[in-house]
């Protein structure tokens, strides 16, 4: 939720909740803001709609107090405005107007405000409906949250917090279309760990899994932060992401991580078990497929150049 520090007279500093307000007359404006300060909120006044309009862009406020009757934009326009903006929550809205009618309710209210008050509001009667609304913001933010946490579960694995499969369906498409009307490179590269099946008749799948969730943060660690991503593409298989990045350095990451791993000794219950990966790497072009086999031929031509590795004795990158 929006904040805004202000420095009291003992010397410490307190947050208070951001409320836009939005008024054409200074003076209403001055008062108005005068008094939602002392019901203990921050105020950033303006003059019109779209100034208003241009701070929201650029900043989150949850609050906005708007002015119904103001020339270039009214309140009315403004709360329709504001609905159509794309933003990162909620924007609780109460609309003022001197004058106080069933039908002026209806309207604001259809026009996406939240609350209606007729001006000069009474300072507790604001403070009641302002606190109101603030109820409403962490209800929409605990659901807001809610929603987060279950997509980014349907999205990853519950093993190794990679990716899963359906997060590379919906979203490799999208980095091939990208690239395809960028003209950028995109490259992929699928990695296994060798010999895995033996070690978990070595050591237990407990160890195993063990492994698979340390190499998945390895792995991850070794790339770059929001803009490539990791999948768990199968078993003790993961396929690496590389937006913008062309086969040649795609290798050079590859061989990065798996020189990395070889070197790496995993420490596990007492147990140190050292892991080797074979990687297959492959690049996308956007004339060498039509966009809807593009997936399908890149991730094959990845499988085919892993299995290469593994033919070749394993533990090394094949591109």
């Amino acid at each position: 939720m929006g904040m805004e520090v202000s420095t009291t007279p003992g010397n410490r500093s307190e947050i208070k909740p951001a409320i836009l307000l939005v008024q054409s007359d200074t003076a209403g404006r001055m008062l108005l803001a005068r008094q939602l300060e002392r019901v203990g909120y921050a105020v950033i006044p303006v003059p019109n709609g779209g100034d208003a309009l241009d701070i929201l862009e650029k900043r989150f406020i949850p609050f906005l107090v708007t002015d119904w009757e103001m020339p270039d934009m009214t309140g009315v326009e403004l709360c329709r405005a504001v609905r159509g903006l794309t933003l990162d929550g909620y924007v609780y809205t109460i609309l003022l107007n001197t004058r106080e009618s069933k039908a002026n309710v209806l309207t604001a209210l259809a026009a996406g405000a939240d609350d209606y008050l007729t001006k000069p509001p009474d300072d507790n009667e604001l403070r009641a409906r302002i606190n109101t609304g603030r109820r409403i913001l962490k209800l929409e933010q605990s659901l807001r949250a809610a929603n987060k946490r279950i997509h980014q579960l349907l999205v990853t694995d519950a093993l190794t917090s990679a990716y899963n499969r359906r997060y590379l369906m919906d979203h490799l498409p999208q980095e091939i279309e990208r690239a395809r009307r960028s003209s950028r490179p995109l490259s992929v590269a699928l990695c296994d760990v060798d010999h895995f099946k033996k070690i978990n008749e070595t050591y237990g799948h407990q160890i195993g899994d063990r492994i698979l969730r340390s190499l998945s943060t390895l792995l991850m660690s070794n790339l770059r932060r929001d803009i490539d991503w990791l999948v768990r593409h199968g078993g003790a298989e993961f396929l690496i992401v590389l937006p913008e990045t062309p086969l040649a350095d795609a290798v050079a990451v590859s061989e990065k991580i798996r020189r990395a791993i070889a070197s790496h000794a995993f420490e596990i219950f007492g147990v140190t078990v050292n892991v080797t990966l074979s990687f297959g790497v492959a690049g996308y072009h956007s004339v060498s497929a039509p966009d809807d086999t593009a997936i399908d031929a890149l991730i094959a031509d990845a499988d085919d150049c892993l299995h290469r590795s593994k033919d070749a004795g394993r533990n090394r990158v094949t591109a």
